[in-house]
């Protein structure tokens, strides 16, 4: 008997399957709407490999988003201890041992390129990988959904809930489970801004009404959205909101890994009577178990398709299935495009991971990340900047030499006191004085523990004859203890010929 098998790639299904999954008829000549009004959707609970693995994924990253603003760290007398703290009010960023000044903002920019190329990569190996198991709003959405079910039951009983008149039953399982959406929201909403603030302190300010009002604006804030994103909106965001699932497309192969329905074993489908032969039919038993666990609602046998999440439950609801009619598990599973179309042609699958982009991608990838980390390990804690007076230009003091004025910041990034020792190189004979001060050589400056203190120089110089209008040296700063050293260059105006 011939095996009829539909060899159509399921790239060229996905449109018709997005409405199909979706309940809504198509025909050449019904105009295609850009937004499905929204079907409540009644995901099934999910058990085997990947559901774990998701539960695994939930309760680290929840876990890790809401203790960490409680995690010490201890940077000595007078500075902040918390380990992760965004502190806008001393402008500055602390990450466990490093702390980011506002002039090296050029490491969140680092990080930022690093988390793209770092998704781009998992996009074009294994797909929306990051959309399944790392997204915030698929966390907290599975987080909603599985309060749900325990105030309301699994699927089936969800739906029989929601067509059932209003009772006191119906009414106390609903409410119930608001309010827990809206103590996890608000939870959400707590711990976000105990990242800004010292946490313990903030917290009791918050619970006595002594916090700034600007911790109580952005709490109800992420709350507010915490709970209508997750609880309401839930997979409208990833298809209507996310820009991500439009952008992937131009990562994703025929070679990437994806959650595929394997429909050159599956086809042709349709339900199976126990003991009937398996000849001239595909292991798809057409039960729909897929579409059913699915928490954005579509058919993964329609193909790849904007709304998929790469979440893999389909592929523990399939296994299941085909356990019970004895058939070889793997139906829905982690597969190319490619490789349908292989088996299909007789050839054997192949996984081919390296492949140009990914290439570039991982190149790109470590190089950004060698780069950041070179430049953390010789990252200096000492920063000096000069900013000549312009108003004058400069002045001829009584004895004929011309003096020209300077104000220098002095960045200490230690968490102790310094002094540092300035000297000037190049000019022929220079006197430099601060407050009244007079050196010939150098003076000393004491500078505060992760401060940035300012001084005001004078430079007079008598020998302007081998003078250029404009000269050209440097300041030289050293810390007398360290003997740590930096330099910033400077221009002395003479007034001189040119």
């Amino acid at each position: 008997m011939t095996t009829l098998i539909d060899n159509t790639p399921p790239r060229k299904k996905v449109a018709e399957g997005v409405e199909q999954s979706r309940g809504v008829a198509t025909s050449p000549s019904t105009p295609q709407s850009l937004y499905v009004k929204r079907t409540k959707l009644y995901p099934k609970l999910a058990h085997g490999f990947y559901r774990n693995i998701k539960w695994f994924a939930l309760f680290v990253l929840l876990g890790i988003y809401y203790i960490t603003p409680w995690i010490r760290w201890d940077r000595g007398p007078g500075q902040p201890n918390q380990a992760v703290l965004v502190d806008f009010e001393n402008a500055r960023f602390y990450f466990f041992f490093i702390e980011i000044w506002p002039q090296e903002v050029y490491y969140i920019t680092g990080l930022l390129i690093l988390a793209s190329l770092g998704l781009f990569l998992a996009t074009s190996l294994f797909g929306r990988v990051w959309c399944g198991y790392a997204c915030p709003q698929t966390i907290w959405t599975d987080l909603f959904i599985q309060v749900e079910k325990f105030f309301e039951g699994d699927r089936n009983a969800r739906m029989k809930l929601d067509k059932a008149p209003w009772s006191v039953k119906k009414i106390f399982k609903k409410t119930s489970k608001h309010i827990v959406w809206v103590l996890i929201a608000a939870a959400t909403g707590g711990a976000w801004i105990l990242y800004f603030h010292d946490a313990p302190t903030l917290a009791r300010d918050f619970l006595t009404g002594h916090a700034p009002m600007t911790s109580y604006v952005f709490a109800a804030l992420m709350t507010t959205t915490t709970y209508a994103l997750a609880g309401h909106m839930r997979e409208q965001v990833c298809t209507y909101m996310c820009p991500w699932p439009r952008i992937q497309a131009a990562m994703i192969d025929e070679e990437a890994l994806n959650v595929t329905y394997r429909y050159d074993r599956g086809e042709p489908r349709g339900p199976h009577k126990k003991g009937a032969t398996w000849e001239g039919r595909g292991d798809c038993i057409d039960c729909r178990q897929c579409v059913a666990v699915c928490p954005v609602g579509i058919d993964i046998r329609n193909g790849l398709q904007l709304e998929c999440i790469g979440c893999s439950l389909c592929i523990d609801a399939c296994d299941e299935i085909m356990e019970k009619i004895d058939r070889p598990k793997g139906l829905i599973a982690f597969d190319t495009d490619a490789n349908v179309q292989r088996r299909l042609k007789g050839e054997p699958s192949r996984f081919n991971l390296v492949r140009p982009h990914t290439v570039i991608y991982a190149v790109l990838f470590a190089a950004v990340g060698v780069l950041m980390l070179y430049s953390l390990l010789t990252r200096s804690t000492l920063n000096m900047n000069v900013l000549r007076d312009r108003q004058p230009n400069y002045v001829q003091l009584s004895d004929g030499s011309i003096r020209n004025g300077y104000t220098i910041k002095i960045l200490n990034k230690e968490t102790t006191d310094r002094t540092f020792k300035l000297a000037v190189d190049t000019l022929p004979s220079p006197v430099v004085t601060i407050a009244g001060q007079r050196s010939d050589a150098s003076l000393e400056f004491k500078v505060p523990a992760d401060e940035t203190s300012d001084f005001k120089i004078y430079i007079a110089e008598s020998d302007i004859l081998g003078l250029d209008q404009k000269t050209d040296f440097n300041f030289l700063l050293e810390d007398i203890e360290t003997g740590n050293r930096t330099t910033a260059k400077a221009i002395f105006i003479s007034g001189g010929p040119k």
